[in-house]
């Protein structure tokens, strides 16, 4: 099973410090924001990572080379215009193949074991979620009995399986991903399961700053 990571947004609420860093690059802990998910990408048994990139993408690709030092082989989907969560997906498709694959985004931090979702897709679909943090209190989506629906309830932790005939007959360049995963969950498509370790949506400079110490904490 491959593995993308999502890494093309401007993080215009991390600024100034994303106006010359892109937000993946962003140190926290001693470690940059997504060397956390390519190590334990590694741990987990993913040898092969597509990271999509547009703002301030070139830095991506200087930094992290090919992979080899983190023990994966990275490939590179470049944008050159937005094109949301959907579309920057589907945009890399070609690389990521004809199999489920391993979604995460690139501004989460999480002790998530990515072992845990090697096994067979049932469906379209299979969502991580989490308890809802302070900055989203109503959730997303509800778990019930191992399907995922449509009323809030969790957080969608942006981590995530996906079949590509998810994306199948989408003709537009740019959408989000989640009127695509409502769609499949009317029809049963989506499982899920809940993840009870830690977890942090680092969106705001206060949220990188709150991570800094609590991985200082943990030593």
């Amino acid at each position: 099973m491959k593995a993308m990571i999502l890494a093309a947004g401007k993080g215009e609420r991390m600024r100034p410090l994303t106006l010359t860093t892109p937000k993946p690059l962003l140190a926290v802990g001693g470690k940059r924001l997504i060397e956390y998910h390519l190590l334990a990408l590694a741990q987990a048994g993913f040898s092969e990572v597509v990271i999509n990139h547009a703002w301030l993408g070139q830095q991506i690709e200087d930094y992290l080379g090919d992979g080899a030092r983190y023990g994966v082989a990275i490939e590179y989907s470049r944008e050159t215009e937005p094109l949301e969560t959907g579309g920057g997906i589907r945009h890399a498709l070609p690389l990521l193949g004809d199999a489920p694959f391993l979604v995460v985004n690139g501004d989460i931090w999480t002790d998530y074991d990515f072992s845990q979702l090697r096994g067979p897709l049932a469906g379209q679909a299979h969502l991580v979620l989490v308890d809802n943090p302070a900055h989203h209190p109503d959730g997303d989506f509800t778990l019930f009995e191992g399907q995922v629906r449509d009323q809030p309830g969790l957080t969608y932790s942006g981590i995530a399986v996906l079949d590509p005939a998810l994306f199948d007959g989408h003709g537009e360049a740019a959408f989000k991903l989640a009127p695509l995963l409502r769609r499949a969950m009317d029809v049963g498509q989506v499982t899920g399961e809940q993840h009870l370790g830690q977890w942090v949506d680092v969106g705001t400079t206060q949220r990188l700053s709150d991570l800094d110490r609590l991985l200082a904490e943990r030593g």
